[in-house]
């Protein structure tokens, strides 16, 4: 990430960009109980999952959306930015390089947790299309740092429909169902901000760790900027 120091006796405020309506509430949560001091700008462009998933791929007309987005965000004050839609890394690293405050991809402080937690990690998700870049990202990161991981995944169909028509009970049971199957892993992995919401659930079926991106998100931006400010 690169780094720029929150304005001086300003409190900080973090740009959160979401893909789809049912990240909002997840990351809003983890913030009113992590870090309720800190400005958020939300920024909705509800066609991009849409989008991504029609079209199977990240097309460069989508990257230039999401550049767009974050020159709004820094234009309305954003001393660090979150994107928080799995599926679009490589949009989120090109954004990164191209403005000069912290921009963090979604799963990103969740990889770094879990490469900390042990070799067998799994990695449940409700949209499919985030399993193949955060798959690269995360062997990536493993590949630098040295580590050797076996990465086990599950999909979870129909449970983001269910939790977009407000079935938080049935999407929840879903997504503890799909983790229960990994429950030989050192740790697992919720994918999407919007299956935040189902970590107790899923946590009652395994022994091993559960790490939902909301949270492990927003400790490590409150740890940059306290960084910068420092």
């Amino acid at each position: 990430m690169s780094s720029k120091p929150p304005m001086p006796d300003a409190p900080a405020r973090v740009a959160l960009i979401h893909a789809t309506p049912l990240a909002i509430d997840p990351i809003s949560e983890a913030f009113t109980r992590l870090w309720p001091d800190i400005e958020r700008l939300n920024l909705l462009e509800d066609r991009l999952s849409q989008d991504r998933a029609r079209d199977g791929r990240l097309t460069p007309a989508m990257g230039e959306r999401f550049q767009a987005l974050a020159r709004y965000a820094l234009s309305a004050g954003a001393d660090a930015i979150l994107f928080t839609c799995s599926a679009f890394g490589p949009a989120i690293e090109a954004v990164a390089a191209s403005v000069a405050v912290p921009v963090l991809k979604p799963n990103e402080a969740m990889f770094e947790q879990a490469l900390s937690l042990g070799s067998r990690i799994g990695l449940v998700a409700t949209f499919e299309p985030s399993l193949a870049p955060m798959r690269e990202e995360l062997l990536a990161m493993a590949n630098a740092a040295g580590r050797a991981i076996e990465l086990h995944e599950c999909h979870v169909p129909e449970a983001m429909d269910l939790l977009a028509r407000c079935d938080a009970h049935g999407h929840h049971e879903r997504v503890a169902q799909g983790v229960a199957t990994l429950a030989d892993c050192d740790v697992v992995m919720l994918a999407q901000f919007s299956m935040a919401g189902a970590a107790a659930a899923a946590r009652a079926r395994v022994r091993c760790p559960v790490l939902t991106s909301p949270d492990c998100a927003v400790q490590a931006l409150r740890a940059a900027l306290t960084d910068t400010a420092e």
